[in-house]
């Protein structure tokens, strides 16, 4: 089953037991997949979908701390059971031992002339960690290497 199947069987799922939530984040998720697949004329695979689930997640992650600020709590809960729920799309995150890993076999590929280079070196680590590791982890790891 494709990811975009699971997500449409949650999203009914999600209506027949009332889950509004989830049902909103399931519909949230698929129009932004449907979105960038008109805008940009093609199909998402599954690796598509999970970085359209990433940049959701960044998005509720990044917006966070003004809901915190406000001190609404109900919001900053219902934020973080979206987050939850989009989470539980991803596939198991990486560990810093197995990023640093791909960034030393990149490194290695692409032989950069130092931290001017660290756009190749990232673009090429995040391909292969595809929605499974934070760009900001990863960059401080690539940076860390580079700076060598």
């Amino acid at each position: 089953m494709s990811l975009k199947d699971k997500l449409l069987e949650d999203y009914k799922t999600a209506m027949k037991e009332k889950d509004v939530v989830r049902k909103n984040v399931v519909g949230m998720v698929r129009a932004a997949i449907l979105q960038f697949e008109k805008d940009n004329k093609v199909v998402l695979d599954d690796s598509g979908v999970l970085s359209v689930i990433a940049k959701e997640i960044k998005k509720r992650k990044d917006s966070l701390p003004e809901y915190i600020k406000s001190g609404r709590q109900d919001l900053i809960d219902e934020l973080n059971r979206e987050i939850e729920i989009l989470t539980s799309y991803l596939p198991p995150m990486l560990s810093e031992e197995e990023i640093e890993q791909l960034v030393k076999e990149t490194i290695e590929i692409i032989k950069p002339n130092g931290i001017k280079d660290m756009g190749k070196v990232m673009q090429e680590v995040m391909k292969k960690v595809s929605g499974r590791a934070d760009g900001k982890v990863v960059s401080e790891i690539v940076k860390k290497y580079l700076q060598q």
